[in-house]
């Protein structure tokens, strides 16, 4: 599918909270079912920001253990598990395009989405795939533990590096996902209400220096089941940056570009009156 006649913008990775993050999904759905362009984009989760999946329980969530960390938590759009995207150990990204420019099946539309995932794994030097079966879960909370799926889960050599979701409203589709650039195993598992898992406080995760885990389900089974580009490729967190822009760029030839004003202030408005409530993190049942 030509991608590269249409108008497209690459917005370089920024740091913004969880719900200012998924807002601007909607906003850029919005901007390309309205004739603006089509958006890729890398981004930050800037505070570290678990993102319950549609679906998800809210009392699958230690609420109190992300208070005291300081983990912001919002909803996504998107179903699954949660995913706890640490400030540095997470690299995040979204593709928003109008529907009716990609296919209609959603396993050939992950296809063409993830195209340019991969070769950012492939230029950062990491062998990365989809999974080519699916695995069992081990922990069904947290995404990167939960069963993986060839459709959407990338690995390497079994081990979740990368998962990608979809979404779509009337007129647009947003695919987003996580590449883990680092392990943050400790607070990956400890925002979650697990019985079986206990917290006492000491981390060797870069962003939480004070989270650690009884050895229910620890951070050697979290290793055994996820993988980063760190250990695979050893390179900077800002040259996988820098890869997965390129090739998000060279994949829809999107030149650089930034938000309006019309979009970030109507970004704001969605963030505060949905992404940050409570009525949407906490009491969303369906």
């Amino acid at each position: 599918m030509t991608l590269a006649d249409r108008e497209w913008r690459l917005i370089p990775e920024e740091a913004r909270d969880g719900p200012m993050q998924m807002a601007l999904e909607e906003v850029a759905a919005e901007t390309a079912a309205d004739g603006g362009p089509r958006t890729v984009r890398a981004y930050q989760w800037s505070p570290s920001t678990l993102s319950m999946g549609y679906r998800q329980d809210a009392a699958s969530v230690d609420w109190d253990f992300a208070d005291r960390e300081g983990i912001t938590v919002t909803r996504r759009q998107t179903g699954g598990g949660g995913i706890y995207h640490d400030e540095f150990a997470d690299i995040s990204y979204s593709i928003v395009a109008p529907a009716d420019e990609l296919p209609g099946d959603l396993m050939d539309c992950y296809e063409v989405l993830c195209e340019p995932i991969l070769s950012a794994f492939h230029a950062m030097g990491v062998d990365a795939a989809f999974v080519p079966e699916e695995h069992p879960a081990i922990h069904e909370p947290a995404c990167y533990l939960r069963a993986l799926h060839p459709a959407h889960d990338i690995a390497v050599d079994g081990r979740k590096i990368s998962g990608n979701a979809q979404y779509r409203t009337r007129d647009a589709v947003i695919q987003h996902g996580s590449l883990s650039y680092d392990l943050a195993p400790d607070a990956h598992l400890g925002v979650f209400a697990d019985p079986g898992v206990g917290k006492t406080t000491a981390s060797s995760s870069p962003a939480h220096q004070n989270t650690e885990y009884s050895e229910d389900i620890d951070a050697d089974r979290f290793r055994e089941r996820v993988t980063s580009i760190r250990e695979e490729a050893g390179i900077s967190r800002e040259e996988a940056v820098s890869a997965l822009e390129d090739a998000l760029a060279e994949w829809c030839d999107a030149a650089v570009g930034e938000w309006t004003d019309d979009e970030l202030e109507a970004a704001r408005e969605l963030a505060d009156e949905k992404y940050a409530t409570d009525e949407w993190t906490r009491e969303r049942t369906a």
